[in-house]
C-alpha cells in the first residue's frame, strides 16, 4: 500500500505526540501529588515550561521521521533508522511510566540512560538518510540531557 506524502506526513507528527500523550498519562496523576513533595535542581524550570517544550520537541522528531521516510535511499538503513526511531518512543514513554507512574527516579535515570544512547544512534542514523532529519533531532538530546541532570538532581535531593 502507498501512502500519500500528506498522510506520511500525518502519521509522521502524530505518532510522536500519541507517545507524549501515554507518557502524560503516567504524569499528569503524579504532578500535584508525590511530584510536588520532592527537593528538586535549583535549575528545575517551572511546570508550564514542560508541555510546550515537550511537543515542540514530538513535532521535531514527526518532522525528522517524515524526511528519512519520504527521501529514503536504502531501504535496509532507513528500516533499522525507522526502529530505532520507534524504539526510542518507546523508551521516552517508559521514563514517564517509571518516574512518575513508579515513582521511581532511580529507575527513570536507568531508562533516559537507554534513551540518551538510543537519541544519538537515532541522530547518526538520520543524518545518514537526509542531513536536515538528523539535526532536528539535536534540540531533543539536549533536552533530554537537562532531563537527566534534572532527573538525577531528583534521585540525590530525595
Amino acid at each position: 500500500m502507498r501512502l500519500s506524502k500528506t498522510k506520511k506526513f500525518l502519521i509522521s507528527v502524530i505518532t510522536p505526540q500519541l507517545a507524549g500523550l501515554i507518557g502524560s498519562l503516567a504524569t499528569m496523576p503524579k504532578i500535584d501529588g508525590w511530584y510536588a513533595t520532592l527537593e528538586k535542581s535549583a535549575l528545575n524550570p517551572p511546570g508550564f515550561v514542560f508541555a510546550p517544550v515537550w511537543t515542540t520537541l514530538y513535532l521535531m522528531m514527526g518532522v525528522a521521521f517524515f524526511l528519512v521516510w519520504t527521501n529514503r535511499r536504502d531501504k535496509f538503513e532507513f528500516r533499522f533508522a525507522a526502529f530505532i526511531f520507534f524504539l526510542q518512543l518507546v523508551v521516552n514513554t517508559s521514563w514517564s511510566i517509571a518516574f512518575f507512574g513508579l515513582e521511581s527516579p532511580v529507575l527513570a535515570l536507568a531508562v533516559i540512560a537507554w534513551l540518551w544512547l538510543l537519541i544519538v544512534l537515532n541522530i547518526v542514523l538520520f543524518y545518514r538518510l537526509n542531513k536536515w532529519a538528523g539535526l532536528l533531532l539535536i534540540p531533543y538530546l539536549l533536552w533530554v540531557s537537562f532531563a537527566s541532570y534534572l532527573n538525577y538532581m531528583v534521585w540525590i535531593l530525595n
